[in-house]
């Protein structure tokens, strides 16, 4: 069966997932992406992936066909999903919410004498508008945000900080949900920052190289 530029484009993301994880060398990487590009059949795209796991799950056996996870997948694909978390909660400690997790349409997060980190990034959403509730008490909370994804933030800092940074912000995605951040930081600090992940990052400077081909008429 021949094979759209949507099953290649999943086979890159799961190559891409490879070298970050060190699976792959980047020559291999490199020699793998080319042929992926490059490749007319489904036939042809499953030898590059078959000792691969898939993009959030144990197996690639099905990767030609599945859809795309975490930031490869479009916007509308990540909206809707059950929540896995609503909250995160940090004394004397922290927590973690990054990867390829589903927050909450509300989603509580408090630290004090801690800090806690919240990576939107690779994240699905539960609904279009999705409120994050930051609290610290001498702590501190990080919520890391694509450059696409719509922000609003609205928090007080009582002798500490809450704060954007917006220098890698871009215009909203028009399907993109919109977050609102809102909260307060008593002698602590919330910071909001707009960051690619890395897995965005290199599918961006595969795509400049794939462009620069096709202008030097090394078409696929």
């Amino acid at each position: 069966m021949r094979a759209s530029d949507a099953e290649r484009e999943r086979v890159a993301e799961i190559l891409r997932e490879a070298v970050a994880e060190g699976r792959l060398e980047m020559e291999e990487f490199d020699q793998r992406l080319d042929a992926a590009y490059k490749a007319r059949t489904h036939g042809e795209l499953e030898p590059l992936v078959r000792d691969l796991p898939a993009v959030g799950s144990s197996s690639s056996a099905s990767a030609v066909a599945q859809p795309r996870a975490g930031s490869a997948a479009r916007w509308s694909e990540r909206i809707g999903r059950p929540a896995t978390s609503t909250g995160g909660f940090a004394f004397w400690g922290g927590f973690r919410r990054r990867g390829n997790w589903t927050v909450g349409k509300v989603f509580t997060a408090f630290a004090m004498w801690g800090g806690g980190d919240i990576d939107l990034r690779e994240a699905n959403f539960e609904s279009r508008e999705t409120v994050i509730r930051c609290f610290t008490i001498m702590g501190g909370l990080r919520v890391t945000v694509p450059p696409d994804l719509g922000v609003e933030v609205r928090g007080i800092g009582i002798m500490g900080g809450f704060g954007e940074d917006t220098k890698d912000e871009s215009a909203p995605a028009p399907d993109a949900p919109r977050v609102r951040i809102t909260g307060f930081a008593l002698m602590g600090g919330v910071g909001v920052e707009h960051k690619r992940s890395k897995a965005e990052k290199q599918r961006l400077r595969d795509a400049d190289r794939q462009r620069g081909r096709l202008e030097k008429g090394d078409t696929p």
